[in-house]
């Protein structure tokens, strides 16, 4: 009978003296997690409190691998003590001079434990690094700002383990609704710093919170009504089988499975997977994750979704393509037709009152309905929703301010294309979040308005010429044609709206 020795646990702790002599040994199958933190003291620790609520699946180690990448503040020391404070077998790598960002740091904790194929010394894996390395069966990757629900590893865990060919499960997301400002005494000697936390926010800052939730849960609920396979595996909390990431880097000649070729390097992460695995998102594991908390830090964000998914869809010189890339060209062309009919039918507005020619149909009340019901049934179905959040998207408030700060974004994108500058994305989001940018958007109200206002006195002041016979008809014939194609757009989207809210009937949940 073979000799077969269970090695040490100790995450540091290298019994290389031990396996001399053994003929077959093998450690406990392990769950390892990857958290790139730059300067993320304020908000590692709950990451970490996160873990040490799981519950782990039976005979299997959970190792927490904590990437300080850059930092210049506690990040190294407040993961330490977490760790300790929950229980966890946590270790801290230290990136130097890492211009990678998330992806470097990804990467060098991916090495940490493969290897690195640059390594100019080609050093060999000892023993123990190769046990260690054959007993890791997933990878979970996280944010420094997320928290995974109490079993969303075991659930998560599951899916993974559910069929041979998934190459990663994410969890579903749902944003952290900040608490009222008013909790905080004014008296607090420690307003201020509790304020810095994020973790507080006025009735702006939740309302945003509300409509950044609203919009996962749509995409969330529209992946489980098509079958729960997703384009994009998002890095705030995802469990990666280590074959398929071992697949990209072998396939694409990589010294890691995270590249920096894209904005959105999980969504090219996710591609180069599909290739030969699934990719799922989980039905049940819940992830919470930070929404951003204004105007500014929200369109810097989505500005570096956006700009990715449009380099992804066409720079043919990444060589990537996804099979749910049609889904991706179909949210494109909604946001292009809710762009033109609203600009269109702003434009038709003004010339139809300024010429005297607007004649009122009720036709125009249908999709207002249909968009009321379907925003209607999207809050409710949000988790945790205030009964606020249901009436303001009834009454379509909400979702319209929100759909156009998308549509200015998806704008600004698409005409940024054409720009050769090309700009960094993470570098544009980063120095938003950390307050070394703001937001123009107060100027943008007083120039809106000011324009608005000199359109409105012009025309007063030329109303006799405006709606003289010559110029009613000379306008008449564009305003038909106008109206004639606002029409057709109109009634595609209403048919859209009607097949989105059949979808809503199903049980899934968000």
């Amino acid at each position: 009978m073979e000799n077969v020795v269970r090695l040490s646990s100790d995450f540091n702790e290298s019994p290389e003296p031990f396996i001399t002599g053994v003929r077959n040994t093998f450690m406990r199958p392990r769950i390892v997690v990857f958290i790139p933190a730059h300067n993320e003291e304020k908000s590692i620790r709950d990451c970490l409190a996160g873990l040490g609520d799981q519950t782990i699946p039976q005979d299997v180690e959970l190792d927490v691998i904590v990437i300080a990448d850059n930092c210049t503040d506690r990040t190294e020391e407040v993961a330490l003590e977490a760790g300790e404070e929950f229980n966890l077998r946590l270790k801290v790598l230290k990136t130097q001079n890492n211009r990678q960002r998330k992806v470097g740091a990804l990467n060098s904790a991916w090495k940490s434990i493969y290897g690195d194929p640059l390594d100019l010394y080609d050093k060999k894996l000892t023993k123990y690094q190769e046990y260690y390395k054959h007993s890791v069966k997933a990878i979970l990757g996280m944010d420094a700002d997320s928290r995974l629900a109490p079993d969303a590893l075991c659930q998560l865990w599951e899916g993974l383990m559910s069929s041979r060919n998934i190459g990663g499960v994410m969890a579903k997301y749902t944003m952290r609704m900040p608490k009222k400002k008013s909790f905080i005494s004014k008296d607090d000697v420690r307003y201020e710093e509790k304020l810095a936390t994020g973790e507080y926010g006025g009735p702006v800052a939740r309302w945003w919170t509300h409509q950044q939730k609203q919009d996962m849960a749509s995409w969330l609920l529209d992946l489980q009504y098509r079958g729960g396979s997703t384009y994009v595996l998002g890095g705030q909390a995802t469990l990666f089988r280590p074959e398929a990431l071992q697949d990209i880097v072998d396939e694409n000649k990589l010294d890691g499975p995270w590249q920096d070729e894209s904005d959105v390097e999980d969504m090219l992460l996710t591609w180069q997977m599909q290739k030969k695995w699934k990719t799922l998102i989980s039905p049940t594991a819940r992830c919470f994750v930070d929404a951003m908390k204004s105007y500014h830090t929200f369109r810097q964000q989505r500005n570096k979704w956006q700009s990715g998914t449009v380099e992804l869809l066409t720079n043919s010189d990444i060589g990537v393509k996804s099979k749910h890339k049609w889904k991706i060209w179909r949210s494109q062309f909604k946001s292009f037709t809710d762009l033109t009919i609203r600009l269109l039918f702003v434009t038709l507005l003004i010339v139809a009152l300024a010429t005297d020619q607007f004649f009122w149909s009720w036709i125009w009340v249908t999709p207002i309905v249909l968009a009321s019901v379907l925003n209607t049934i999207l809050a409710i179905k949000t988790p945790m929703h205030r009964t606020i959040d249901v009436v303001l998207a009834a009454l379509l408030i909400s979702p319209e301010i929100y759909l156009w700060v998308n549509l200015i974004t998806f704008a600004n994108v698409w005409l940024g294309k054409f720009s050769a500058n090309k700009k960094d994305g993470w570098a544009i989001q980063y120095n938003a979040e950390s307050g070394k940018t703001k937001s123009k958007l107060k100027e943008g109200i007083i120039v809106s308005t000011l324009l608005v206002g000199l359109l409105v006195y012009f025309c007063i002041d030329q109303r006799a010429f405006l709606t003289s016979e010559t110029v009613q008809t000379a306008v008449k014939p564009y305003l038909q044609t106008g109206w004639t194609i606002l029409t057709y757009l109109t009634i595609f989207t209403s048919l859209v709206m009607l097949y989105q809210i059949w979808t809503l009937r199903s049980s899934h949940k968000a």
